[in-house]
């Protein structure tokens, strides 16, 4: 019999869209819990609904700006453990389905607000997407290329890393105080404020220099050539992190640098050492560095593209890379996902159903609330569903 996470009878309602809210209840569905998204019918066709986020949920279309909707939400909520939204704030209250409104029917309600720039202070009400949380906290003036302009990442760091996973965190606290005290809270994420932690390290270093972190200058972002990234000779990237003196001191041997070993962090040298470097990587290919340095210590790995991933042995014998099978259900070309990085030993997390469709299950949970086929069809009628 297949473990049903260690979240088992913890039911939560996931009112956000986009990445942050969906990402976060993904990870607490896919450790047991039993989460059902719901979002209004009119967003099904605005191009923005990441169906991957869905999988081990159900999915239900209800219009909360209706009367018998908010009813249908709150019957819902009277037996919630975790209500989880990323509207600006201020909007639930407006929807009469805020943290003060729902703790009056559930005191032990556990309720997680993600925004931008949290529930208070002089930016609660701007808008903004990651690029601007990233920019706020500081972040982004340090990545990209040495006197460019800042460039922004492929990827959403605010957005998961910021919202997702510290409203994670967030939830499992106040789950925990719950069982303690008996009572629910609020939680107010800001994505802004939990991508801040990142400049730790930047803000060690230049307490220690005296030096303001600058782009691409720094000693872990390309100042030195043992923290860096190459060029082969495919036109494909290497990067090496060899930050502690004997694995630089090992690269050195196998490349035959020995000149070099003591030098490291040589200021005078440093250009000198990177230039050498970014010739030597540029004399082979992508798989033949691999061959020669992947099995040293030397901190030395391959800059991977995201089609490289889904077939890369690391992730695969990690169990990371996940088919759902195709589309439709009947075609050979196979959907992948990505596995669950939290690994429990005793109650480990599971992929149980695959990424469900747009309300798939809204007639499902009416039923099970008591609401009869009559009822249901004139709610679709009514566009309450």
């Amino acid at each position: 019999m297949m473990n049903k996470g260690v979240l088992e009878n913890i039911l939560v309602l996931d009112l956000s869209r986009m990445l942050p809210g969906p990402y976060c209840s993904m990870i607490l569905a896919d450790h047991g819990a039993e989460v059902i998204a719901i979002e209004s019918s009119r967003f099904q066709e605005d191009g923005l609904f990441f169906n991957d986020l869905n999988r081990n949920k159900q999915h239900m279309s209800l219009n909360l700006k209706s009367a018998k909707g908010a009813e249908i939400f709150f019957e819902l909520a009277k037996k919630a453990d975790v209500i989880l939204e990323g509207f600006r704030p201020g909007v639930v209250k407006r929807l009469g389905v805020d943290y003060e409104s729902i703790r009056q029917v559930n005191p032990g309600i556990v309720y997680c607000s993600i925004s931008g720039y949290g529930q208070t202070g002089p930016k609660s009400q701007e808008v903004g997407h990651d690029v601007n949380y990233l920019s706020s906290a500081g972040l982004l003036d340090l990545i990209g290329e040495k006197d460019r302009p800042p460039a922004i990442p492929g990827i959403q760091i605010a957005d998961i890393a910021g919202g997702s996973m510290n409203a994670v965190i967030g939830i499992l606290l106040a789950l925990l105080d719950r069982e303690k005290s008996g009572k629910g809270q609020h939680i107010d994420i800001s994505m802004t404020d939990g991508v801040l932690g990142f400049l730790s390290l930047p803000y060690y270093f230049s307490r220690a220099t005296g030096n303001q972190p600058e782009r691409a200058d720094g000693m872990l972002s390309h100042r030195y050539g043992c923290y860096n990234t190459y060029r082969t000779e495919d036109g494909k990237y290497v990067a090496i992190g060899a930050v502690e003196h004997r694995f630089w001191a090992r690269l050195c041997a196998i490349l035959e640098l020995d000149h070099f070993t003591n030098l490291q962090y040589d200021e005078k040298r440093r250009t000198e050492i990177i230039a050498k470097l970014r010739k030597i990587f540029s004399s082979k290919a992508q798989k033949e560095w691999e061959r020669i340095l992947g099995g040293e210590d030397v901190c030395f790995s391959c800059i991977r593209t995201m089609d490289e991933v889904f077939t890369c042995d690391l992730f695969i014998d990690r169990g990371m890379i996940q088919s759902y099978g195709s589309e439709d259900g009947e075609s050979d070309t196979a959907r992948y996902g990505f596995g669950i990085p939290v690994k429990l030993s005793r109650t480990p997390g599971a992929i149980r159903s695959n990424p469900c469709g747009f309300g798939v299950h809204t007639e499902q949970i009416l039923q099970e609330l008591g609401y009869d086929e009559d009822e249901i069809e004139t709610f679709r009628q009514s566009g309450v569903i």
